[in-house]
């Protein structure tokens, strides 16, 4: 049978095995509202062929898409917040990541700007400058030790640090608080 003939019943299967689906993935670990749009989506063109989309138009597809997001958020499987949070703890106390840096990375998913906020807010303020101290340090004492002239160390340990995702300003502040000692 054509993807496009599709019964009611089978529409209905199909929505369910994909809500199933996505429980089970969400409660394995958190996902963003935006991800599990991205899996619908390519768990729907994998069954009905690329470019067919669901049985009807595009609207059909995104009108199933976001009644299963809206299930999985009415259920507790999914919350962007709780994602934001847990991605910036993360980010911030394992890879060392910076509060800009997460910032546009949770921008990048689509996420909104308040609860980017709220998760920058979960983020130990005190770990995050301990990290930073620890970072400039020891790139000021690698570059010090091949003994470049000081601006170029400068520069240097603030591309470093800002690549990071630190502020100018606080790295700059850490910078010469290191340098000082």
């Amino acid at each position: 049978m054509d993807s496009r003939q599709m019964t009611g019943t089978e529409k209905n299967d199909e929505y369910i095995r994909i809500l199933d689906r996505m429980r089970h993935l969400c409660s394995t670990r958190e996902y963003c509202s935006a991800d599990i749009r991205q899996k619908i989506s390519k768990m729907m063109a994998g069954r009905h062929g690329r470019g067919s989309g669901e049985a009807g138009t595009e609207g059909d597809t995104e009108k199933v898409i976001d009644g299963i997001i809206a299930s999985l958020e009415s259920d507790g499987y999914l919350s962007d917040m709780r994602y934001a949070a847990a991605f910036a703890r993360d980010k911030a106390a394992i890879t060392g990541w910076g509060r800009v840096k997460i910032r546009y990375a949770l921008g990048a998913k689509g996420i909104d700007g308040d609860i980017i906020s709220a998760a920058l807010g979960e983020i130990d303020g005190n770990r995050s400058s301990d990290r930073l101290e620890r970072l400039v340090a020891a790139k000021y004492r690698s570059l010090a030790e091949k003994d470049t002239g000081m601006d170029t160390i400068r520069m240097k340990v603030i591309r470093y640090a800002t690549g990071r995702g630190y502020s100018y300003d606080e790295v700059a502040d850490m910078l010469q608080k290191v340098m000082d000692t």
